[in-house]
C-alpha cells in the first residue's frame, strides 16, 4: 500500500498510487471547477499533491494552461526574484560496470575512449574552468567500485577546493555519483560538499529493471533509496531528476513529486532541487529507440507544473536542451542553468579528439561562459555565482524554511549582484561587462532594505577596487 512515510521504495513510489492518480487526472483534467481550486491553493505558495499536480498536467483547457504558465511565472519571481544560478559539470572518470542501455558508459561498449583524471588533470581542468569564471561545480562519475572508489571522490573534492587560480576559486562542489551506503555519505558530507544528486532516470520499475539489466544500478530499491541514506549520513541538501523519453512523462512527473513529498514527510524537508533532463543522442545511444519522447511544448509544461508543485525547489536544467529551450523554461520556472559545459571527460583543458570522444551526451547549448552570462543579462536576470547559503550553513531545513518565508531574497538578491560583479571584473568581454554593470546599478537599486543596500553597495565598490568574497 502507498505510504510516504515508508523507508521501502516500492511503497513510497507506489505503482498503483502512480495509476490511480494518472486515472483520476485523466477523467478530472476539464473540470474547470476543481483546476481552479487547485490553482486557488497554488496561489497561496504551499504546494501542491502530486494528485492535484497531475491535474493540472494534463489539463488542456487552453485558458487554464496560460493560468498554469502565468503562475509558474510569478512563483518564479516570487521565490527566486529574477536571478539565475550558474554552474557546470565536471566529469571525473567515464568508467562504469552498469549496463544502462541509455548511457554510453555502459559496461558493454567497447569502442568510447575510457578516461580517469588523475589529480594533475584535476588541477588543469579546475583551473580552466576557474579562467572562465566558473565558482559551483557538479562533480560526476561512473559506478566503478575499482576505478573510482569513494576514495577517489573524496581526494577529487579535496583537490577541487585546494586550487585558487588567480582570483578563481570552486566555492561549491556538488556531488553526481551512484548511490551508496550511509557511511560513504558521511564521508562525503565531511569532505564539504554541497547538494547530492541522483537522477532515478525512471521510476517505472519494470521498465528501470529492463533499462538497467546488470550492474549494481540493477537494483531498483537500493537506488530509489539513496537519498533516505544521504540525508541519513548527514547531507542536508538532496537533488532529484528523472530522465524524460524513457517512460511515459505522466507517470515519471507524478513519481517525482512523490519522491519530494516522501522526503518532506520523513526528513521535514523536500528535495533542494530537481532536475529536467532529456534523453539526447550519444556515441552509441540513439534517443529514436526510446519511443516516450516528448515535445518542447510538453516539456515546458512539465517545467511549470513542478514549479507550481513545489515552488520552493530549484530546478535546474543543462545544456542537453538548446538556447531557445532553455530561454522558454527559464521563465517557467528553472532557477538553475549550466554554461560552457564539457561532458568528456578531461574536456575543458584541452579538447577531444574527434577519434578520442569520451561524452556522455551531445551538447546542444555549446556557447561561451561569457556568451550565456551576456544572454541571461540580456533577459534581464542576474546571473549568479553564489554559494553564500552552502558557505554560511544555511542548508537543508535552515534554507528551506528562509526560502518558503521568502526571507531568502534578502541574502540572495546582493549577493547575486556581488558574484556577478567579480566575474565582470576578472572574466567578463567588454559588451558583457557594461551590460552587467548597469543591470548591478539598477538592481541595487531595488534592495528595499536600505542597511542591505548600503552594505551591498560598498562591498561592490570594494571589489572595483580588487577585494573579493564578500557575502550576506
Amino acid at each position: 500500500m502507498y505510504n510516504p512515510k515508508s523507508l521501502k521504495a516500492e511503497e513510497f513510489i507506489e505503482h498503483q498510487e502512480v495509476l490511480s492518480t494518472l486515472e483520476h487526472a485523466s477523467k478530472n483534467k476539464n473540470d474547470l471547477q476543481l483546476v481552479d481550486q487547485i490553482l486557488a491553493k497554488a496561489r497561496l505558495k504551499k504546494g501542491l499533491t502530486h494528485q492535484e499536480a497531475a491535474v493540472l498536467l494534463d489539463c488542456d483547457d487552453t485558458a487554464k494552461v496560460k493560468e498554469i504558465f502565468d503562475l509558474a511565472e510569478q512563483l518564479k519571481k516570487d521565490f527566486y526574484g529574477n536571478r539565475i544560478v550558474i554552474f557546470a559539470p565536471l566529469y571525473l572518470s567515464n568508467y562504469c560496470v552498469n549496463g544502462c542501455v541509455y548511457c554510453p558508459y555502459h559496461f558493454k561498449n567497447k569502442h568510447i575512449a575510457r578516461k580517469k583524471l588523475s589529480q594533475d588533470d584535476i588541477v588543469r581542468e579546475v583551473t580552466a574552468l576557474q579562467d572562465m569564471g566558473h565558482k559551483r561545480l557538479a562533480i560526476e562519475a561512473g559506478e566503478d567500485p575499482v576505478n573510482n572508489p569513494i576514495e577517489y571522490i573524496l581526494e577529487c573534492i579535496k583537490t577541487i577546493y585546494s586550487i585558487k587560480h588567480k582570483n578563481g576559486a570552486i566555492r561549491r562542489v556538488n556531488v553526481n555519483i551512484a548511490a551508496t551506503n550511509v557511511e560513504n555519505y558521511r564521508k562525503l558530507k565531511e569532505a564539504g560538499i554541497g547538494t547530492y544528486i541522483l537522477f532515478q532516470e525512471t521510476y517505472h520499475k519494470e521498465s528501470y529493471e529492463k533499462l538497467h539489466p546488470t550492474g549494481p544500478k540493477h537494483n531498483y530499491a537500493y537506488h530509489t533509496e539513496a537519498m533516505d541514506r544521504a540525508m541519513e549520513g548527514g547531507i542536508d541538501d538532496v537533488g532529484l531528476g528523472v530522465l524524460f523519453g524513457l517512460e511515459l512523462y505522466r507517470y515519471e512527473f507524478t513519481a517525482l513529486l512523490m519522491h519530494a513529498e516522501h522526503l518532506e514527510t520523513v526528513h521535514g524537508v523536500g528535495p533542494h532541487t530537481i532536475s529536467v533532463p532529456r534523453i539526447k543522442h550519444a556515441d552509441d545511444i540513439d534517443p529514436n529507440v526510446f519511443d516516450n519522447g516528448i515535445s518542447d511544448e510538453i516539456f515546458a509544461k512539465i517545467c511549470a507544473c513542478i514549479r507550481i508543485a513545489v515552488p520552493y525547489t530549484g530546478m535546474i536544467i543543462s545544456t542537453r536542451e538548446s538556447q531557445s529551450v532553455r530561454e522558454k523554461v527559464i521563465r517557467l520556472g528553472v532557477s538553475q542553468v549550466s554554461g560552457a559545459s564539457r561532458t568528456s571527460v578531461g574536456g575543458y583543458y584541452e579538447p577531444e579528439a574527434e577519434d578520442d570522444k569520451s561524452e556522455q551526451f551531445d551538447v546542444s547549448d555549446k556557447r561561451t561562459l561569457d556568451e550565456v552570462v551576456k544572454w541571461l543579462m540580456q533577459l534581464g536576470y542576474i546571473p549568479s555565482f553564489c554559494t553564500a547559503c552552502y558557505r554560511e550553513g544555511r542548508t537543508g531545513d535552515r534554507f528551506m524554511s528562509l526560502c518558503k518565508s521568502g526571507q531568502i531574497l534578502n541574502c540572495c538578491h546582493p549577493n547575486a549582484l556581488m558574484t556577478l560583479k567579480e566575474y565582470l571584473e576578472d572574466y567578463a568581454s567588454k559588451d558583457t561587462k557594461q551590460i552587467g554593470d548597469r543591470l548591478i546599478e539598477k538592481e541595487l537599486e531595488k534592495i528595499p532594505n536600505q542597511k542591505v543596500k548600503k552594505t551591498a553597495t560598498e562591498d561592490i565598490n570594494q571589489i572595483n577596487a580588487g577585494k573579493r568574497d564578500f557575502r550576506f
